[in-house]
C-alpha cells in the first residue's frame, strides 16, 4: 500500500495544512492528521505514482515528506520524546553520551576503561558481551561472565551500561543485566529478536542496518514499538556506499529526517561509521551540531591491545578532549548534556 508522512514545519497556518490534506485526497490518499508538535500528516493508500509525482517539499509550510511503504504508525504516532536510561534522560533537547569498549575483555580492562569515561564526563558505558564477528574464529566476547563484569563495574563507578544482544533466546539474560538493550547493525531485520525486545521493559538502542534506508530503520522500530515497548533509541552508524576510504558512510541527513518524521530520540556512533581513529572526534562534533540527543564513542585504555576494533578506539586522554568539545558545541546547540530524567 502507497503511503507518505509528511512533516510540517513550526508554526505551519491551518490553511496550509488543509492544502496538504487535499493533495493528498486528490491521490486517492487518506489525509489523517497526527497530534503533533509541529503537525503531521499521514497520508494512507492511494496511487503511487501520482503521491510521488507531489512536489511536497515545495508545497508552503512543508517540513519534509517522507514515503512509507510499510506500517510504520506506532513508531511516527508516539508520544515518546524523552527516553529513560537508567535516571538519565535521552531525547528533548536532552543529550547522553555513551563510552567505553567496544567489547569486554577483562575485569581490569573493563575498570580502567569506565573509570576513565566517568572522570572524563561519560554518562553511559558501552562495553559488549556477545560480539557478531564477520569471522567465526574471532573474539566472540565473554557471554555472560562479561555482564557480570559490567554490572560491577556499575556499581564501582556509578555507570549504567548499554550491552548489545544477538540472540531471542538471551533477551531475558542480557535484560536482567544492562540498563538499556543494543541491537547492531547485522541485526536491525532480526524481527523475531526485535520483537522479543518489544516485549521486555528496558529501553532498547536500535542501531540502522549497514545497508538499510531510513524507511526500512524505522521498520525495524516499528516491530519494537508494536510488540510493547516505545522506549526506542535510534543510533546512526554509517552505511555502506560505494566510498572506501572510510568503513562506512555516516549519514548525519538521517537525523535530520528522524527528527522531522519521529518524536523518537537519535544519537550517532562515529566510531563505527568510519573505523578510524582520527575521524571520530570531528564527526562526534559534527553530530552533535546536526541535532543528534548525543553520541556513542569507542573508548579503550589500551587501543592497540584491544581483542575488537582498535583502530577506531580513543584512548582516555583522546576521550577527555573530545567531551570539552562536545560540551562547547551542546552549548551552542541548548542540548543539556546528562540531565537526569523528570517525568
Amino acid at each position: 500500500m502507497a503511503g507518505v508522512l509528511i512533516a510540517m514545519k513550526p508554526g505551519a497556518t491551518a490553511a496550509q495544512v488543509e492544502a496538504v490534506a487535499a493533495r493528498l485526497r486528490q491521490a486517492g490518499a487518506r489525509a489523517e492528521l497526527i497530534e503533533a508538535e509541529p503537525t503531521v500528516v499521514l497520508g494512507n493508500g492511494g496511487d503511487r505514482i501520482a503521491i510521488d509525482e507531489v512536489p511536497w517539499e515545495a508545497m508552503p509550510g512543508v517540513e519534509r515528506a517522507v514515503p512509507l511503504s510499510r506500517s510504520s504508525r506506532s513508531v511516527i504516532t508516539s508520544p515518546v520524546e524523552v527516553v529513560e536510561v537508567a535516571g538519565v534522560a535521552v531525547g528533548g533537547g536532552h543529550g547522553v553520551v555513551i563510552a567505553g569498549p567496544c567489547a569486554v575483555e577483562s575485569r581490569e580492562q573493563l575498570t580502567a576503561a569506565a573509570q576513565a569515561v566517568r572522570a572524563a564526563g561519560a554518562h553511559l558505558l558501552r562495553g559488549d558481551a556477545f560480539k557478531p564477528r564477520t569471522s567465526p574464529y574471532a573474539f566472540q566476547g565473554l557471554g555472560e561472565k562479561a555482564l557480570e563484569l559490567l554490572a560491577e563495574v556499575r556499581e564501582l563507578t556509578g555507570l549504567p551500561f548499554v550491552a548489545e544482544v544477538l540472540d531471542p533466546r538471551d533477551v531475558e539474560l542480557v535484560s536482567s543485566y544492562a540498563d538499556c538493550i543494543r541491537v547492531g547493525t547485522r541485526n536491525m531485520s532480526n524481527y523475531p529478536l526485535l520483537t522479543e525486545l518489544g516485549r521486555q521493559p528496558k529501553p532498547v538502542l536500535l542501531k540502522r542496518g549497514m545497508q538499510a534506508s531510513i524507511e526500512e530503520w524505522l521498520g525495524a522500530a516499528e516491530y519494537v514499538s508494536n510488540a510493547g515497548n516505545r522506549n526506542i533509541i535510534l543510533c546512526e552508524r554509517g552505511i555502506r556506499t560505494f566510498e572506501t576510504t572510510t568503513r562506512n558512510t555516516l549519514d548525519l541527513s538521517a537525523v535530520a529526517v528522524i527528527k522531522a518524521t519521529t518524536r523518537l530520540p537519535v544519537i550517532v556512533d562515529p566510531s563505527h561509521a568510519t573505523g578510524r581513529r582520527s575521524l571520530v572526534a570531528p564527526l562526534a562534533r559534527a553530530a552533535l551540531a546536526a541535532g543528534a540527543d548525543g553520541v556513542m564513542v569507542d573508548v579503550h585504555p589500551s587501543p592497540q591491545t584491544a581483542k575488537v576494533d582498535g583502530a577506531q578506539a580513543l584512548d582516555p586522554e583522546e576521550f577527555s578532549s573530545l567531551m570539552a568539545e562536545l560540551h562547547r558545541i551542546a552549548v551552542a546547540v541548548d542540548l543539556a548534556l546528562g540531565a537526569p530524567f523528570r517525568k
